[in-house]
């Protein structure tokens, strides 16, 4: 596998885990009631949507083409994260708590790529700026997971 393949599919995996994250920040955006949580997932969303059309250029940058579509896997949790909801009475937090999970997660699927010394720095220096607002989203969320749990 080429230099260009290598990072075009690390770019494109995290490419697929924003489109899953978008699709469950819109998800959780129309099942909260709480106005504050709706605005926080939305705006996560629309920002995971931004990041997506960022890291096609990258990927288009190194002469590949961009995946399209969520994964199985995101799809599969989004259909749990339906049913955990249905039949938890404190829907709100838990879906908030899924999101700080998610957010967690992606910060790790950050970093992994960021400290590969494989990735040029210019790809770098976006994941960096990316994964910063992964971790601002991230505080953000366990502030408001201690007002939605009052």
């Amino acid at each position: 596998m080429s230099y260009s393949e290598k990072i075009a599919e690390k770019l494109n995996t995290l490419l697929e885990k924003n489109y899953d994250a978008e699709a469950g920040y819109k998800k959780a955006a129309e099942d909260v009631k709480n106005q504050t949580l709706k605005a926080y997932f939305q705006s996560r969303a629309k920002d995971r949507y931004d990041f997506g059309h960022e890291l096609k250029d990258e990927i288009r940058s190194f002469g590949k083409e961009p995946d399209k579509g969520t994964s199985f896997t995101g799809d599969l949790h989004r259909a749990w994260m339906d049913l955990k909801s249905a039949f938890t009475s404190d829907k709100e937090e838990a879906i908030l708590e899924e999101a700080i999970r998610g957010e967690k997660a992606a910060v790790k699927d950050y970093n992994e790529i960021i400290n590969d010394k494989e990735v040029p720095p210019s790809t770098s220096n976006l994941l960096i700026k990316q994964r910063n607002s992964v971790e601002e989203a991230l505080a953000k969320a366990k502030t408001l997971e201690i007002k939605v749990e009052n």
